[in-house]
């Protein structure tokens, strides 16, 4: 018996996905993210459980928000839907009204083109908010109060570095997809820090 899945993703741990499960009562199963749209969505925790339900082929159809909860690469998103056209499954935009495909299962070329615009925009809009985080450690930079580097005379190598238990926390969930801020906050390291450590990635 196969089974409709709502996926849900919002970018860091202290979101809700509320609004993205305002219709959960009409699916089998929610399944829910919690990181960075940057992770292509079968590595992410929840989403690699969506690739094996898939592959398992216990999945009718995929239902998620909108576009950018795929993905905040246009390369991911249509590597997503051009995975599940394959194996037959619609994917439903709920707030964008498109589907994949048609209902005789075969890939709707007006969904497709309008889903890779929309990817597009998605991928722009990361790329600008990353642009944003860099003008911001700049500045911060102008201000020693703000940004504190490494101090002079300061030999601290990269290894020896990343083997404080702080750090390399850090440096794991950062390989996990949460932002230098949610890592700050569950570290309790400078955001500065963070930055740091996310060089070594």
């Amino acid at each position: 018996m196969s089974i409709s899945i709502l996926y849900t993703r919002v970018s860091s741990v202290d979101q809700k996905t509320d609004r993205q499960r305002v219709k959960e009562n009409e699916f089998d199963k929610v399944i829910e993210d919690k990181c960075s749209g940057a992770i292509p969505i079968f590595e992410r925790p929840e989403g690699s459980t969506l690739k094996t339900l898939i592959d398992r082929q216990l999945i009718k159809s995929i239902s998620v928000w909108q576009i950018d909860r795929c993905g905040r690469d246009l390369r991911d998103i249509i590597n997503f839907i051009h995975y599940t056209t394959e194996r037959g499954i619609p994917v439903n935009f709920l707030s964008q009204g498109l589907c994949t495909l048609n209902e005789d299962k075969e890939e709707n070329p007006i969904s497709k083109m309008i889903i890779s615009i929309l990817g597009v925009v998605a991928e722009m809009e990361r790329k600008l908010s990353k642009e944003r985080q860099r003008e911001g450690i700049e500045l911060a930079k102008l201000d020693p109060t703000k940004y504190l580097g490494r101090k002079p005379g300061s030999n601290e190598g990269p290894i020896k570095f990343l083997s404080k238990p702080q750090n390399k926390k850090a440096l794991d969930l950062l390989r996990k997809g949460y932002k230098n801020i949610e890592v700050a906050k569950i570290t309790g390291l400078h955001v500065n820090t963070i930055t740091k450590v996310k060089r070594h990635l």
